[in-house]
């Protein structure tokens, strides 16, 4: 162990309250003169004898009668006979009559230290330290009982930074803590996390011999394992020679808070080798940190193993449980916990009944929140302000805003949280204008709002689409309320501006957020990197990417989940490979991330290999793994084995496949041409088909020429979608291939007739040097370009071999102009040569054959990468490949 030598002159980490050493203050009460009944003579001689016994039968009031007697005849008290008075207002816990002795201790033959100590303890033991701090500041002579009494009453008061103060102007004083004072100090710097302090009370124990004592080194242990100086209590542990069920719990505490759960349990197990079996405390302390650490299954095993030594769960033992379950998203065996609990017999308090309405109000389940309310009503809760708080929010976000007004019309105390709750179920519901209404009353109320209730406002308008009075509120509240904004401020407004589908607003937004020096935080990140996540978007990406390595936000999984997905959506697996590998801990979302983006790109290989590597890992796939295998199989023409892949969703992970896993399913038995099968999938599938199931079928009959099938799948997806102009266009072809006349052709017309159509030209957006260009179908901005296409076409003439015969999103070129993506690689490649190794560029349409022909021909030319994100699949186009394999 260091050793630390105590200076001769300690100096308090503090400022001194200076000791008065003059007459006596006025803050001493005068005798008061009560009104007294006659006495007789001989009630005027009392003997002390007599003062004693009326307080040992609590006549304390006799007592000062008997007092005020005395002091009419002139005589004096025994120091030791006002000593038992006072402490026997102690023993009442009466400040009154505390305050009509110390009125009289004039009465005292002389006052002795030993009389102001008691004096001292009764005022802080009554709870009134600042008057007990009066009285010792005065006093002339402390000993070590006046510096315990004083020290005593901050320490039961939790008033630790005075407790210091004290333990350095004890010292100053040439006094030296006993080994019972010695814990109180020390508890102090462990509530302080003083470790300098701690460190010099450490070298005055074994300067003073207290190293033998079991409860000093206890709380020695205890500080060092709070400060999370886990070497320092670990080498008390190991030189104690003994060692109680006190010692164990706090060196397993520390190392609990430290998180070196695998150590504590280790030290669980030897304590009970060495003798010395684990208490309730113990039990508890493993059982919270798993829950906190997410292993809720571990620690629901630890409860019921304490419960098979003869240990009973005692209220926080199920509270953390519940607490536990309801965090990691267990909502349901929380509320099955709770129920198991009562039948137990043990009474909640206020902490198991906010976690468990708050599991009812992530799961919306109103009608177990009514139970739980009527609950909390009839053991005696309701008045706690928490448990109202965390009803006024279940009611809100179940939609029951009326039992939430009155949940909080009841509440008598109500706090910043309350009223945020309700504000905030109204902003949820859609009613700002009730929402405005509650916050200006708030305004005028006793509970001004604070940060969080201003982020409330904004978030609730511009989530309903009040964009403009979200602004206005988020400008407001430094001008006029001098509320300074913070993080969620910001994000606030990004999230809502992203959720409009206002990307451009939301970014600017962000960037303003950075010039104002407010930190993005890990929410930030999340909202804006999705909105990021498209091919024009690389270099911004890279941007944020660096602005979370400047937040060292990137070991957050989170956010490198985040980065995983949104650089494999920008066309750069290679960064998102990097980000991948480097992870330290991987979940499920980070294994779906990146074996997603392989699927994207169309390496199916390396996805399935991904997917043998994550199972081989423990972790068990979900529904978004199977989704991405299924297209792995399907890309690779691996069709049967993508069958058994369908299958064991259900049959061997009991999970139930979802449209989208039916939509991937229709892919994989059209890739090869398997029509007649996709039809009878679709034919016995359990749940109705939507729009994905018969697109997906479009797709494959597209593909593969077979254009009865491509009727027959748009005719219900014109059921479905009656109003979809581009379905209808598909349909009037497909009909014109088959030698049919449309039924829609007049509709079509008329909609053309309207110009609904104009919405549906092609167009075609890149990035290049900072700046985002457009193009549409046709665009004649820029006739040096034609030149180059015309060439192109010419070349690409010599190879192509398309019979004409398909059906497209878009008009040909004969009737609409050069597409849009042709002008936007045509743009690349002649306006910037020396950019053009990665094209990057997004197209509101599902690309022609004639345009994927020819940027697959570009791409081997003129060897670079050109990736089009079109409204069905990213195409990376290389070396005359494209990823999409040609299906698209």
């Amino acid at each position: 162990m260091e050793n630390v030598v105590i200076p001769c002159n300690l100096k308090p980490p503090i400022p001194i309250i200076p000791t008065k050493t003059g007459n006596p203050s006025e803050f001493s009460p005068k005798p008061t003169k009560l009104n007294t009944p006659f006495f007789t003579e001989s009630r005027s001689k009392f003997p002390e004898s007599h003062l004693d016994s009326l307080c040992k039968n609590g006549r304390l009031n006799e007592a000062i009668l008997a007092l005020d007697s005395i002091a009419e005849r002139g005589s004096k008290v025994n120091p030791g006979t006002y000593v038992n008075l006072l402490q026997s207002c102690i023993d009442v816990n009466s400040i009154e009559l505390g305050r009509e002795l110390h009125a009289r201790m004039g009465l005292v033959e002389y006052v002795n230290p030993f009389v102001e100590t008691k004096l001292v303890s009764m005022y802080a033991k009554c709870g009134y330290l600042d008057d007990a701090r009066r009285v010792f500041d005065e006093m002339r002579e402390r000993n070590l009982f006046t510096w315990s009494a004083m020290i005593g009453g901050c320490s039961r008061a939790q008033r630790s930074k005075e407790v210091l103060e004290l333990f350095f102007l004890m010292m100053e004083d040439g006094i030296v803590p006993d080994k019972f004072l010695l814990p109180k100090i020390l508890e102090a710097c462990g509530n302080c996390k003083d470790f300098r302090t701690t460190k010099v009370i450490h070298s005055l124990v074994v300067r003073c011999g207290f190293s033998g004592s079991l409860r000093v080194n206890n709380s020695i242990l205890a500080v060092y394992a709070k400060c999370g100086k886990l070497n320092w209590a670990r080498r008390i542990f190991e030189n104690m020679d003994k060692r109680d069920l006190v010692t164990w719990n706090a060196i397993i505490s520390g190392l609990c808070q430290k998180g070196q759960i695998k150590e504590a349990t280790r030290l669980f197990d030897a304590m009970r080798e060495e003798g010395t079996e684990p208490g309730l405390v113990t039990w508890n302390i493993l059982i919270s940190t798993y829950n906190q650490l997410g292993q809720t299954d571990v620690a629901m095993g630890l409860m019921r193993k304490m419960e098979s030594f003869g240990i009973a769960p005692d209220v926080i033992t199920w509270t953390t449980m519940i607490s536990g379950f309801a965090h990691n998203n267990r909502r349901g065996q929380a509320l099955d916990l709770f129920k198991e609990m009562i039948l137990a017999g043990v009474k909640p308090n206020e902490v198991t009944i906010v976690s468990v309405v708050s599991a009812c109000a992530s799961l919306k389940s109103v009608d177990n929140g009514l139970e739980i309310h009527a609950f909390a009503i009839k053991i005696g809760l309701m008045d706690e302000v928490l448990v109202g708080n965390s009803l006024v929010d279940m009611y809100s976000k179940c939609g029951e805003l009326e039992a939430a007004e009155q949940v909080f019309d009841t509440i008598e105390d109500k706090d910043v949280y309350t009223w945020n709750s309700m504000i905030g179920g109204y902003c949820q519901a859609g009613y700002c204008g009730k929402a405005c209404e509650l916050f200006m009353k708030m305004q005028v109320s006793d509970v001004s709002p604070n940060v969080i209730t201003w982020n409330i406002m904004i978030s609730g308008y511009i989530q309903n689409g009040d964009e403009d009075q979200a602004m206005d509120l988020f400008q407001r509240m430094e001008k006029d309320s001098k509320i300074k904004r913070n993080t969620a401020s910001w994000n606030s407004l990004i999230a809502g501006y992203l959720q409009l589908g206002e990307q451009g607003k939301g970014l600017g937004i962000f960037r303003q957020m950075q010039s104002h020096c407010s930190s993005p935080n890990m929410v930030t990140m999340l909202s804006v990197l999705p909105a990021c996540a498209n091919v024009v978007a690389a270099k911004k990406v890279r941007e944020i990417h660096g602005c979370i390595l400047r937040q060292s936000l990137e070991s957050k999984i989170p956010v490198a989940n985040s980065l995983v997905d949104t650089y494999a959506k920008t066309g750069n697996m290679k960064y998102s490979r990097t980000i991948f590998d480097r992870m330290p801990s991987k979940d499920i979302i980070t294994w779906n991330s990146i074996i997603a983006g392989y699927v994207l790109h169309g390496f199916s290989n390396v996805a399935l290999d991904l997917f043998d590597q994550m199972k081989k890992s423990g972790l068990k796939p979900n529904r978004g793994t199977f989704l991405s295998v299924i297209y792995a199989y399907s890309i690779s023409g691996l069709t049967d084995k993508g069958k058994l892949a369908f299958s064991s969703i259900t049959e061997d992970y009991g999970i139930i496949p979802g449209l989208e896993h039916y939509s991937a399913m229709v892919d994989l038995y059209g890739r090869p041409g398997r029509l007649r099968e996709a039809l009878e999938f679709i034919e016995d599938m359990p749940v109705e088909p939507d729009s994905s199931i018969w697109e997906a079928l479009l797709t494959a009959s597209r593909i593969h020429m077979n254009f009865g099938v491509s009727v027959r799948a748009l005719d219900h997806m014109l059921e479905l979608e009656p109003g979809n102009y581009l379905t209808q266009r598909l349909r009037v072809q497909a009909d014109a291939l088959v030698g049919k006349k449309s039924e829609k052709d007049s509709k079509t017309k008329k909609l053309e007739k309207e110009n609904v159509n104009n919405r549906y030209l092609g167009r075609s957006w890149i990035e290049l040097k900072n700046r985002v260009h457009t193009f549409v179908a046709g665009d004649q901005s820029e006739p040096s370009l034609y030149p180059w296409i015309l060439d192109i076409t010419e070349r690409l003439s010599k190879y192509s071999s398309d019979n004409g015969i398909c059906f497209e999103e878009e008009e040909k070129e004969e009737v609409s102009g050069v597409h849009s993506e042709k002008l936007a690689i045509a743009f690349a490649l002649v306006g910037f040569p020396r950019r053009a190794q990665a094209i990057r560029i997004v197209k509101n349409l599902r690309m022609c054959r004639d345009c994927h022909e020819t940027a697959k021909y570009i791409s081997k030319a003129y060897e670079c990468e050109i990736y089009i994100s079109d409204s069905k699949c990213l195409h990376r186009f290389s070396d005359g490949q494209c990823s999409c394999r040609d299906y698209w």
